[in-house]
């Protein structure tokens, strides 16, 4: 296993989101609202902060039920309370791996993951996937290491070499700074 992931904690953030508000909600109509209609705003807000608890709830117990796992031979993705659904990609099927995020997300470290495989289902998206670059990093190098273990990319020095283009080519494009290219290249070269 190289990765174990549940989705990012945005995955039920909105949610957290609408109780919060409904709860402040609660409060201001407490503190502001005429004697008698407070009685009936209050069990309103009260009924719609129980309406998003269960809300909270349930997205709490499908993140948690929620997994995205990459091991040495597959990527697996499950998901489900009661009924339960899955993917399993072999890596050796994998063509590309793309994410993207939004503004927001980049700010809070999330982001959708698509994986272009040959196979009948061809692309799956895979979607509040906590440090989306880095998961698409590791999926590629757990690739390569598995390639390289097969003897498919002619030997170490050619996935060195490769491995070594790849980090020059992020760093040309400002993903990754000198030093943290520097640092990839001590790694590879040992």
């Amino acid at each position: 296993m190289v990765l174990d992931l549940h989705p990012h904690w945005w995955f039920y953030g909105s949610r957290l989101l609408w109780m919060l508000v409904g709860i402040l909600a609660g409060f201001v109509v407490q503190s502001s609202a005429p004697g008698s209609l407070r009685t009936v705003l209050g069990y309103f807000v009260l009924g719609l902060v129980i309406v998003l608890g269960a809300r909270l709830v349930t997205a709490l117990v499908r993140w948690r039920t929620t997994y995205f796992v990459v091991t040495s031979q597959r990527l697996i993705y499950r998901q489900g309370i009661l009924a339960r659904g899955g993917v399993e990609i072999p890596l050796d099927r994998v063509n590309n791996v793309n994410f993207s995020q939004t503004i927001l997300e980049r700010l809070l470290g999330v982001g959708d993951l698509m994986v272009e495989s040959g196979g009948a289902d061809g692309q799956q998206s895979f979607s509040d996937v906590a440090q989306p670059e880095k998961v698409q990093n590791i999926i590629h190098s757990t690739i390569r290491s598995s390639r390289a273990a097969r003897g498919e990319m002619g030997g170490p020095l050619v996935g060195i070499a490769d491995e070594l283009e790849r980090l020059e080519a992020l760093r040309d494009r400002g993903t990754l700074s000198d030093a943290e290219f520097e640092a990839q290249k001590r790694n590879l070269l040992g």
